[in-house]
């Protein structure tokens, strides 16, 4: 028996009883469709992660002083990154003093995502945090060194207490303190409720009015490039533990994170995967039971055939062929049903346009005509044993 045959055959096999045929898929299907879907969830949520951390700022790193304070520490730390420019592009404070910004009867308090943060900073902080002017001007050398009670705001900030007027010039009021706004963030997080755009940054100066006991001892370096991150991490460690002691300090980078949140989501992979390969398990045991029954309904065909000289390879073929062909068909679906679930999944929990990967489809595919294969093999092989006699004596 040529193998074309044995496809007609098992498509005819297959239409001849439509209802059983897709019950017996559907655990393949039902499998198939949950390992896309859960595999490109948990792809989709690594991407917006990464985008997430590509928006924070590349090549950051973040500098903890623990311990007791040391005067002056905070200069030496400025003077050394200047020195090592070669490495750094620069070094800001990252310290969020959580105050309320009100201006004229709008008040941050009263937002629904949240009031802004309000960091300290200075000349590097936009550079640190890749932050870039839309309007006005960023913060200068000046404006610490001279104590100048100036602003600038990110963009959902802005829009909230400003809405269409332009800020630049007009003067809001921080933890009631007056603050001119000199300047306003371009956005870069525009379609987050819980945007990092909902924030204000004032020279690391203002603590004298604003908290005048806030101790700055977190900080966020820039490294030059990717390459330089490794460098900076053990430069400033190095200096660090020299200053303050080991068990004093701590130096990561971003990198660090990520790598951690890939292992997360690549150890998620694999459980959801293993929990969606039972019902593919299942589903390979259903394939099997519906092939048992088939052979047994059509014995005295396979009887028939042998009498007249079919050889066992084709009666194996055919039996095969059909287990692989309702599962291949049970694949395809699954794919169809798992790309559907893939964009509503998207979304409804990543707010994103997602599609499964090709190469998962395709090997989802191909798992699935493999596993009809295992699990007719045994229908197959039974078949293809009947002697003639007996296959003709059944009723």
């Amino acid at each position: 028996m040529k193998i074309t045959q044995a496809f007609k055959m098992a498509l005819r096999s297959i239409t001849a009883k439509k209802i059983r045929a897709v019950l017996t898929m559907l655990g393949i299907i039902i499998g198939v469709a949950s390992v896309v879907i859960m595999v490109s969830v948990v792809k989709g949520s690594n991407q917006k992660m990464l985008e997430y951390f590509e928006r924070l700022g590349n090549n950051k790193v973040t500098v903890l002083i623990h311990g007791r304070d040391r005067p002056g520490l905070k200069e030496l730390i400025y003077e050394y990154c200047d020195r090592r420019k070669d490495v750094f592009s620069g070094i800001t404070p990252d310290v969020d003093l959580s105050l309320p910004i009100s201006y004229g009867a709008r008040n941050t308090t009263k937002m629904e995502t949240g009031g802004p943060s309000v960091y300290l900073g200075n000349t590097s902080y936009s550079i640190c945090n890749n932050f870039k002017i839309g309007k006005g001007r960023d913060l200068s050398y000046l404006d610490s060194k001279l104590y100048r009670n100036v602003v600038v705001l990110g963009a959902k900030t802005a829009s909230y207490l400003f809405d269409q007027v332009n800020p630049v010039g007009k003067e809001v009021h921080i933890g009631g303190q007056p603050f001119l706004v000199i300047g306003v963030y371009q956005a870069k997080d525009p379609d987050s409720d819980y945007s990092m755009d909902n924030m204000a940054v004032v020279p690391e100066t203002a603590t004298r009015i604003l908290r005048s006991q806030e101790r700055i001892t977190s900080f966020t370096a820039k490294a030059k490039n990717r390459a330089a991150v490794k460098q900076a991490i053990t430069l400033l460690s190095g200096y660090l533990e020299g200053q303050v002691g080991k068990d004093n300090c701590s130096v990561q980078s971003d990198e660090q994170f990520i790598d951690d949140a890939k292992q997360q989501n690549a150890t998620m992979s694999l459980v959801l995967g293993g929990i969606a390969g039972i019902s593919l398990l299942v589903g390979g045991i259903g394939i099997m039971n519906i092939m048992l029954v088939t052979v047994s309904e059509r014995t005295r065909e396979i009887g028939i055939r042998k009498a007249i000289g079919a050889p066992r390879s084709s009666i194996l073929l055919q039996f095969l062929v059909e287990s692989a062909v309702v599962c291949g068909l049970g694949g395809v679906l699954g794919i169809l049903m798992g790309l559907i679930g893939t964009l509503i999944a998207g979304k409804l929990i990543l707010k994103l346009l997602l599609f499964p990967d090709p190469v998962l489809a395709a090997g989802a595919f191909l798992f699935s005509v493999v596993l009809g294969i295992a699990f007719g093999m045994y229908p197959a092989i039974m078949a293809s044993g009947l002697t003639p006699v007996a296959a003709l004596r059944t009723d």
